[in-house]
């Protein structure tokens, strides 16, 4: 009779690091942060924007990628610079993952100069 050997998964090596969130997710909680700090509701925003409520809610939830012309809407209906929001998000992140201020590169060690 053949022994019966014990079945071993597989398990999946667990990253060394946390993965950043998605563009959208991020994009999305911080539109809704600003309007629930203006007091705003949901409905309001999206008729100055041109869009539906139901499009927006699902920007805010991070469901869909809205396009820069959207963005742009909405952030134009929360009276916010485009340019302010953007460079928050970015900040955010960056202070999140410990990311440099330099786009693309991680902090290195020290660099040895040749004599």
């Amino acid at each position: 009779m053949a022994d019966i050997l014990p079945f071993h998964q597989r398990r999946t090596p667990t990253p060394e690091y946390e993965p950043q969130p998605l563009w959208r997710e991020v994009l999305g909680r911080r539109l809704r942060e600003t309007r629930e700090e203006q007091g705003s509701r949901l409905i309001d925003i999206a008729e100055r924007a041109g869009i539906s409520p139901q499009y927006l809610s699902e920007i805010e939830r991070g469901r869909k990628e809205p396009s820069s012309e959207m963005i742009a809407a909405v952030t134009g209906a929360l009276g916010v610079d485009l340019a302010d929001l953007l460079a928050g998000i970015a900040g955010a992140v960056r202070q999140r993952h410990g990311v440099s201020r330099t786009v693309g590169r991680r902090p290195m060690g020290p660099v040895l100069m040749a004599a």
